[in-house]
Parts: structure tokens; sequence; C-alpha cells
């Protein structure tokens, strides 16, 4: 599908019919990666490479365009189960316009980054500058989940909680790839600002770039290793609740064993020595409350 976009004012205005400066490919179908490559001289392998999730972000120069790769997180649904993703998208910048292509329809243009848009190469940083200001979102709501199941898995004996943690685990690690490998892309960005032709306030918003990746990419670090060292201490906390239902089982199995022993002991079917007694029944029943007594007295003695 493809939708058009003109910089009007600063901000990003759709413009279905006539020429567009931003082209945006949400899963490009056949024709139109036929348009992209045999119209704009977009190479194959890269075009492919922008709808890989896969893919590492990179940086290619091309005769007559700017070719970039970066990842950015998925769109997170209930039906992911806890697994955040996350997926590439291509920038292709040309003198007079800038292609998108994402595998998926997204959400662009939309936040405040876009409202003082100067120009095509300020539009590309400010998608790259996005990109991580939705990590940084991703990487929130993942601390709330973890922190969450951390007061489930206190109380519980399953292992579902646990297995939500290990999948959020999961996906801290494909953030952290992710993230590094658009520093990779950012910082050769940096390296080649003259060479890309990027002005004085570009150079300065991709230095600003740099340190917010910088710091996502730590955020997520501490959020991935806080994870995995306290994992087996969850782990260990689900099996001591376990242990501890299984006592309190045994303990009410053998407070019952014990009363029913000594009734049972009365109850066979031979003269038993106070069977002539009129009082014979509540005997039995106060011996039997005696021996659940004296149990609960020797369970406190040992600490049980």
């Amino acid at each position: 599908m493809l939708k058009k976009y003109q910089i009007t004012d600063g901000r990003m205005v759709e413009s279905p019919d006539g020429e567009s400066q931003v082209l945006v490919f949400f899963n490009p179908d056949e024709s139109e990666k036929r348009y992209l490559i045999d119209e704009l001289k977009v190479d194959e392998h890269t075009l492919n490479s922008s709808l890989d999730p896969d893919e590492l972000s990179r940086l290619e120069f091309e005769p007559n365009h700017l070719a970039l790769i970066f990842k950015r997180p998925r769109n997170y649904s209930a039906q992911d189960q806890f697994l955040f993703k996350v997926a590439s998208t291509g920038l292709f910048l040309f003198k007079d316009r800038l292609v998108v292509v994402a595998a998926g329809e997204v959400t662009l243009f939309e936040g405040k980054q876009f409202t003082k848009v100067a120009s095509l190469p300020h539009l590309m940083l400010r998608l790259i500058y996005a990109s991580i200001l939705h990590f940084f979102g991703h990487l929130k709501i993942i601390n709330m989940i973890s922190d969450e199941l951390e007061d489930k898995v206190t109380a519980s004996m399953e292992n579902r909680f646990l297995i939500n943690m290990f999948t959020l685990e999961k996906s801290l690690v494909y953030y952290l790839n992710a993230i590094n490998s658009n520093g990779v892309l950012i910082e050769r960005l940096r390296n080649n600002a003259a060479k890309t032709g990027f002005t004085p306030p570009e150079i300065e918003l991709l230095d600003d770039i740099h340190i917010e990746n910088t710091q996502c990419y730590r955020q997520a670090d501490i959020y991935s290793n806080i994870l995995s060292s306290m994992m087996d201490a969850r782990v260990s906390i689900v099996s001591n609740n376990l242990n501890i239902l299984m006592k309190t089982l045994n303990i009410i199995t053998i407070t019952i064993m014990v009363p029913t022993f000594v009734v049972s002991a009365f109850s066979m079917n031979v003269r038993i020595p106070i069977s002539s007694h009129p009082f014979a029944f509540w005997i039995i029943m106060g011996l039997a409350l005696v021996s659940v007594i004296s149990f609960m007295f020797y369970w406190r003695y040992k600490r049980w």
C-alpha cells in the first residue's frame, strides 16, 4: 500500500494526488516493488532487507540515493503473549524525495518531533529518533509488566508467570540487539555527515539521537540484567511455595490419620475392654481428641 505525503509549513500532510516529497510503502506488492527497483533504481537486495525483521541496521551509498535500514519495535498486541518483537524499515533518500518501506502498516509522522520538519534529511533523522522513543516506551511497559509478574510469582505455584517472564527476557535480548544495531548505523551517519550533506542543525540532531540511543541501550541492558539475575530467585520462590503447600498437606494428612487410627483400633470386630462401659463412645472420642492435641504439641515442639 502506498501513501504520499508533502512537507507543508514544517508538518507532514498527506497528499494522495500529484507529486509528493515522501512516499511510504507498507508491505509493497510486486508491482510496487518493480516500480522501486526499475524506476527509482533501488537495489533489490536492500529492498528485501527492508522487509526482513532479522536484518541488521546498515547504511549504503548508492549512485543516485542514500539507502539505510534501521530497527524499530513492532506494535504490541495481546496475541503476542508478552513477546515484544522488532521490525526493519528502509529509508531511501533522493535529492527530491524520501521513500519509506515498512513491513506492515505502522503509524508514522505523529508526535511533536514531526511538527517542525525542515527538509528530507531532517525528516529521515526524525524517523530514526521516533524509533528510539518508541523503544523507550516499550521498555517502560516491559518494566511495568515485569513488576506485576514478580508480585504474582511471589504468591504463585504455577509455571505460567515464570514462562511470561522468560518471554520478557527474550524480548529484551531482541531489543538490545536492535538498539545496538541502530547505534552502529547512527555512528556511521555521524562519521559520514559531510558526505550525506547534513546541515549543522541536522548534525546537532544526529548527536542528540546518538545520546538518546546510547541511553536507551543502557536502560534495556539494565532491565535485561535485572530480569536475568532475579530469574533463579523467582524459580526458587515458586519451588518453595510448592514445598510449603506439600508440607501443609502432609501435616493435614497426618493430623487426620492419628485420630483415624485410634477410632479404627476400637472398631475392630473383636471384644474390646470398654465395650460394656456406658460412656465407651465418648471415651474413644476423647482419646482421638487427645491424640490430635498430642500431635499438635509434638509438631510445635519440632517446629515443623
